[in-house]
């Protein structure tokens, strides 16, 4: 028996081609809504990891400067040529006075490094884990080249030219760097050893160490940073 269909029935009918192609535009325009949404979370993650990574260069630098300086140790140092000493705490000022283009030409090895850095000193509480023979003193310079702050320390106090220099990077993007100075009589001053030291001869230099260090850290990004350091003791 075949079916009779009556006039009155309707099919079931599918979308038309007008009514696609307006869903598919909406979808699209929905997708790249989210698709930016997502590229702008994940844009500002970025940049929230890169800067709590910058800060924390920036606050370990200051904690490895403090603690070199509060360490600070009245002990001398032999000169490479073994014909004097150098003081406990040294501002080499033509350094500092060309920190822009100076460094560059530090990359020779050799303990005569140091004497390019724009501070050299002597520091105690040298960390020996393994137990090594030999002292708990380090003879320590900071320098910048190619605009990165650069720590560097000698394996032992009294070296010849041939003493390879460990190097340690903390921080990049630096424009300037500048210290003061607190004598024992509380003064700030530029230079080190201050005049008053100065006048009490070799042998008051020899063993003369400021009171307090004030560290000036000029940063592209931050601009300057100001941190005052006492020595113990």
């Amino acid at each position: 028996m075949v079916a009779r269909v009556s006039a009155g029935a309707r099919y079931p009918r599918g979308f038309t081609l007008v009514e696609l192609l307006v869903a598919l535009f909406i979808t699209a325009i929905l997708f790249a809504m989210g698709y930016g949404a997502l590229t702008q979370a994940l844009n500002n993650r970025k940049q929230v990891e890169e800067q709590a990574k910058r800060l924390s260069d920036l606050q370990q630098t200051f904690r490895v400067m403090e603690q070199d300086i509060e360490l600070l140790q009245p002990r001398p140092v032999r000169d490479v040529l073994g014909n004097g000493y150098q003081y406990p705490f040294e501002l080499h000022q033509n350094a500092l006075n060309s920190v822009g283009t100076a460094g560059s030409a530090a990359a020779a090895n050799g303990a005569a490094q140091l004497s390019q850095a724009l501070i050299s000193f002597t520091r105690g509480g040298w960390a020996n884990p393994a137990g090594l023979p030999r002292s708990e003193l380090q003879r320590v310079g900071y320098l910048i080249r190619d605009g990165k702050l650069i720590r560097q320390h000698l394996p032992v106090l009294d070296t010849t030219a041939a003493t390879p220099v460990a190097e340690r990077e903390l921080i990049d993007q630096v424009e300037a760097i500048k210290f003061r100075f607190m004598d024992d009589t509380l003064s700030w001053s530029e230079i080190w050893p201050t005049p008053l030291i100065g006048a009490g001869g070799q042998q008051a230099q020899l063993r003369a160490r400021p009171v307090a260090v004030e560290i000036m850290l000029k940063l592209k990004d931050f601009g300057e940073l100001v941190r005052v350091v006492e020595v113990a003791g």
